[in-house]
């Protein structure tokens, strides 16, 4: 049974060679990169900013929590910004605000204007995670197709956006001993140019146009994005105040609620800020549920492991960070290439597998003690990732494979949006523990503790992933 096409889906379709140019690779890739690196990179310099704008560490904080929350709230606008404007528009204007905002963060003269730099810079660092994901992921159907193949993400693609999170602390690091704090945004202006100046040449079948017509939705962004900041922001006090602080689940209990009002908003709009009836269809919510699990059970260790290396080893941020340089790598590659390899296999099949390589890789975790060396600690985290190919690709083929052309800009704002969420609580959650028990059984046994909770979460994983459709995974070439 065939039903008609909606606009999106009469959309020419993408020529094979479209977007395969090494500067529509980093037009698409260096704004999801920037965004994310300065998610973490400011974490190591919380410290010097302080001692140079003589501010106090809790006002500094606030150019993390600050650049989070205003992330939460960008997020909340970012499917209604793509509709009435189209994709390719709106990535642009963002790329090119948010090399402003990085230049202005750069130069700025005291914490205030610093913090207020950062609440912009997250502002509109918001949407190029979603947005590329539409245009770099976005055509995996065919025009007019609803389930087509999905098309494998490139190994630029794959290292660059996986390596982003991994690397932060650590170009952070190396970046302050070079040329101070400053330097941690003055590196975004020209990549932040060279992006902008590269977007032009990003094909406009790639990613999805404005949709006439389209109306704003003031009372339900109002509620989705005051819903999100407050849970973010729960979720951001977990680890330091506690969770059973009132500056944890106090925001986080108004998040929840403001949440639930949206949801029910939106259930009555023919054209809400965010389409939340994409979580209600099984094979989507599986899916989403199950790369938060893989994201928690992944970064969880990362946050980790270079903590451990540094307070109980006793080596620098910088070392510590090489550490994690070759799980970055290899979990872009396998993310990239593994759709390739396993295109005869189910999806079922490979994300079982990729669970039960990360449950067993992550019980590697347990070898770790205050002597390990540096080599054996690198392998075991290079281990895990190759787990990662086999998961998210598989599992974003699944997302998307029951849902219309012009549902996928909701689709992968959701997914950014729940990955968010979903992975401040779980790595909260897992950092507090390692907190909890360092303090009454040593940081040795906290960790090994850890390394049980993620196992754990891997396994459930692994059993989830029995639900998924016994499809065939499928790779198109770029």
């Amino acid at each position: 049974m065939t039903r008609p096409a909606g606009p999106a889906e009469l959309a020419p379709p993408v020529p094979p060679a479209a977007g395969t140019g090494p500067l529509v690779q980093y037009a698409l890739l260096a704004g999801p990169l920037l965004s994310m690196l300065d998610s973490s990179i400011v974490n190591v310099a919380v410290e010097p900013i302080a001692r140079e704008l003589h501010a106090s560490l809790t006002v500094v904080q606030w150019t993390v929590s600050g650049y989070l929350l205003a992330l939460g709230a960008g997020l909340a606008g970012t499917e209604f910004l793509a509709r009435r404007f189209g994709t390719l528009p709106v990535y642009r204007v963002s790329v090119i605000a948010f090399t402003i905002a990085s230049a202005l963060c750069a130069l700025a003269p005291g914490a205030g204007v610093l913090i207020g730099a950062r609440i912009l810079q997250g502002l509109v660092a918001a949407p190029l995670v979603p947005l590329a994901m539409s245009m770099l992921l976005g055509r995996m159907k065919g025009a007019g197709e609803v389930g087509g193949g999905a098309r494998a993400i490139s190994p630029a693609a794959g290292i660059l956006l996986f390596l982003g999170p991994a690397l932060g602390p650590t170009v952070g690091g190396a970046l302050i001993g070079a040329a101070g704090w400053r330097g941690i945004f003055l590196i975004n202006v020209p990549l932040g140019a060279l992006a902008a100046v590269a977007v032009r040449y990003v094909p406009a079948a790639m990613a999805p146009g404005r949709r006439p017509g389209a109306r704003f939705d003031l009372p339900g962004l109002i509620l989705l994005a005051a819903g999100l900041t407050a849970l973010l922001l729960g979720a951001s006090q977990g680890a330091s105040a506690g969770w059973t602080a009132p500056a944890t689940w106090v925001p986080l209990a108004s998040g929840a609620a403001l949440t639930a009002c949206y949801a029910g908003w939106a259930a009555r709009r023919d054209q809400p800020a965010l389409d939340l009836s994409l979580a209600r269809q099984r094979i989507p919510a599986l899916s989403m549920a199950l790369c938060a699990l893989a994201s928690v059970v992944t970064w969880a260790a990362v946050f980790l492991l270079p903590v451990f290396v540094q307070s109980v080893q006793g080596r620098s941020a910088l070392v510590a960070g090489l550490a994690l340089a070759p799980q970055g790598l290899l979990t872009g590659l396998s993310t990239a290439l593994a759709p390739r390899w396993l295109t005869g296999l189910t999806v079922r099949v490979t994300v079982l597998a990729g669970f039960a390589v990360l449950a067993v890789a992550t019980l590697g975790l347990l070898l770790i003690a205050a002597a390990t060396p540096l080599w054996l600690i690198a392998a075991i985290l290079a281990g895990r990732s190759v787990a990662i190919g086999l998961v998210i690709t598989p599992l974003l083929q699944a997302l998307v494979q029951p849902l219309r052309p012009d549902q996928l800009g909701d689709a992968n704002t959701l997914f950014n949006t729940w990955q968010r969420i979903a992975g401040s609580f779980g790595i909260g959650l897992v950092a507090a523990l390692y907190a909890t028990r360092a303090r009454t059984l040593g940081p040795v046994a906290a960790l090994h503790t850890a390394g049980l909770v993620l196992v754990a979460i891997a396994v459930a994983g692994a059993l989830g992933a029995l639900a998924l459709p016994a499809v065939r995974n499928t790779a198109v070439a770029r």
